[in-house]
């Protein structure tokens, strides 16, 4: 295991310490907050320094073009999941987004079924920067001062380029479906 696949395995071990300090009582406490912030900052920041430390040291691997982005899916969505039951995130954003990536992983299965590897898309990155924008924002120690319809329209705009991205990609990768019937 190189040192990229190191850190993006550390990217999924984080995600269960961010949850249990999530729902650690009292979550209103500003400390808490502030170590809930750090651990995603901290665990979302791995994927950029992964990837350039994969592509810097041409340690790019199989398994590194497969658990990159499942990390990075399981870190957005398990932060959704929380933000949906602790009643910051309604249901429906949360299932438009979860059920999204779990598209496009299926997609991409379907792919390397092919010996076919999908790059990801201008689309889609600019999908992750409004995901964890929102999420940043509502971990925010300083959220419960900011306006709710910030939120909503952060919750808007993340569904809406998750939607927009997901069309887009299927669209840009149809030989796939093609292929497989």
């Amino acid at each position: 295991m190189n040192l990229p696949n190191k850190i993006t395995v550390s990217r999924i071990l984080l995600i269960p310490v961010f949850l249990l300090v999530y729902f650690a009582e009292p979550f209103a406490d500003i400390l808490n907050r502030w170590v809930v912030l750090t651990l995603f900052v901290a665990a979302a920041s791995t994927d950029a320094l992964d990837g350039y430390l994969a592509r810097k040291l041409k340690l790019v691997s199989n398994f590194g073009k497969l658990i990159d982005p499942l990390a990075d899916k399981l870190l957005v969505c398990s932060a959704l999941i929380a933000f949906t039951a602790t009643g910051i995130v309604p249901a429906w954003a949360t299932i438009l987004i979860v059920s999204r990536e779990f598209f496009i992983s299926g997609m991409r299965q379907l792919a390397l079924e092919q010996n076919v590897v999908l790059a990801a898309t201008g689309l889609g990155k600019l999908k992750t920067i409004f995901q964890i924008t929102l999420i940043v924002y509502i971990l925010l120690p300083l959220h419960f001062l900011v306006f709710a319809p910030i939120t909503y329209a952060l919750i808007i705009a993340a569904v809406v380029f998750t939607i927009w991205s997901a069309i887009d990609y299927s669209i840009k990768n149809i030989q796939v479906f093609k292929n497989k019937t």
